[in-house]
């Protein structure tokens, strides 16, 4: 949620960020008229509660004649009062929800555009050259049923499409890669987490999940709960409601969970193997720091990604996701894209959001700063995933169809080099 002084004050930016986003800039006046109607309705309730308020302290103080006629007139005022209030709760119902619908400030400087402006700031790591090698890369799924590591065909047989097993040393990799980055997370201070992965309205609506892709979201009707995508959403509403101390610096929390995702309208792309599945497994960074520090916290949770990146060896680029590619919660996100050498394209594989005040001023959580009272930031970042394995059994592969082991990696499968069935 923005903060409704940036929208009176300078509309003319919030319309800017939402043309920037392809999104409605209409949405800023109905906000406005929101604002006005509710500020309206209010005081007009609050005058008419004072003057309420001085006619019944009058009732004891006048005489006999006067007191059927004050009481008369104190009943009518109490009726109108409740109507007043009826009309001020209304609009300020109708106010919260306009604010809702618009999305967070975009960053001075995020390109604009959608899905394919994104702007590449860095390339990492050299592209193996198979050719060369005179070895024909194998997809990720290939090389993992090879080694007898994924069973795609009785995971649909179990759940459905896009559900899959990983087992024996598919399992024992993907449980490797999220304790190297469960390790890294708590050596970089962060506090190790396993989070609920249902959660109530209020929390998934707080982190800005049911907006525009509503529909990727698993719902239980029966229990008004949803399934998280990410442990994001659990970990933002860790602190909802409350008032954090900041002074000694951010709070840092990564959240190991099962994600959930639909994957709406992904319908014939990717889907093969395990790039977009319902179900993965995720290590999450979060951190609630001050405003003034959001966007350094956002470049060192972005270095840390890359570290993570260099420990499995992959070749990666960075970009700067353009504003209308964004989530409605982030002002600016880089993600990491790993080579795909079957494919011949870069992948993504991580991302890094800074969602600024916006998460906190919907969930209310607070810090005590020099000004007084103001909301704090939120920054989520992905350390590693599922979909990892992809980009590192197709690079990592070998010609006898055994799998290289990055050596970061190795003290977490035993020492092992390579990984053969």
């Amino acid at each position: 949620m923005i903060d409704i002084r940036t929208i009176r004050e300078n509309p003319e930016l919030v319309k800017a960020s939402q043309r920037a986003r392809g999104a409605a800039e209409s949405d800023v006046d109905v906000v406005l008229e929101a604002d006005e109607a509710r500020r309206s309705s209010l005081q007009a309730f609050e005058d008419l509660r004072a003057e309420q308020k001085d006619l019944s302290r009058t009732v004891g103080k006048a005489s006999p004649e006067e007191r059927p006629t004050i009481l008369a007139r104190a009943k009518a005022m109490s009726e109108e009062v409740k109507t007043l209030e009826a009309k001020a709760d209304e609009a300020a119902a109708a106010f919260q929800a306009a604010m809702m619908k618009l999305q967070n400030l975009v960053i001075a400087g995020v390109p604009e555009g959608g899905e394919d402006d994104y702007v590449v700031l860095r390339e990492v790591g050299k592209i193996r050259d198979f050719a060369g090698e005179g070895v024909e890369p194998k997809d990720h799924l290939d090389v993992a049923e090879g080694l007898d590591a994924i069973d795609m065909e009785r995971g649909a047989k179990v759940s459905g499409a896009r559900f899959y097993y990983l087992k024996g040393i598919g399992a024992r990799l993907e449980l490797a890669l999220l304790t190297m980055a469960a390790d890294q997370a708590e050596a970089n201070g962060f506090q190790l987490m396993t989070t609920p992965t249902l959660v109530k309205p209020e929390v998934m609506g707080g982190t800005g999940f049911l907006g525009a892709h509503a529909d990727e979201i698993y719902y239980l009707p029966a229990d008004d709960l949803y399934l998280t995508g990410t442990s994001e959403v659990a970990l933002a509403g860790y602190h909802e409601n409350e008032i954090l101390d900041l002074t000694e610096g951010p709070k840092r929390y990564a959240g190991w969970s099962t994600c959930y995702r639909r994957e709406a309208g992904s319908h014939g792309k990717d889907t093969r193997g395990i790039i977009r599945v319902h179900q993965f497994n995720k290590v999450e960074m979060f951190s609630f720091c001050k405003a003034e520090d959001a966007e350094a916290e956002h470049a060192r949770f972005l270095a840390w990604e890359e570290e993570m990146l260099a420990k499995v060896e992959l070749p990666y680029r960075v970009i700067d996701t353009a504003a209308g590619d964004l989530g409605s919660s982030a002002a600016r996100k880089f993600d990491c894209e790993a080579w795909l050498p079957t494919q011949n394209r870069f992948m993504e594989v991580t991302s890094t959001s800074n969602c600024t005040t916006f998460q906190a001023r919907r969930l209310k959580i607070r810090e005590r700063g020099e000004g007084g009272m103001q909301a704090v930031a939120t920054i989520n970042g992905t350390l590693a995933t599922t979909r990892w394995l992809v980009a590192m059994l197709e690079n990592h592969q070998q010609a006898d169809g055994s799998l290289y082991i990055p050596k970061a990696l190795r003290p977490y499968l035993g020492g092992r080099e390579f990984i053969v069935k």
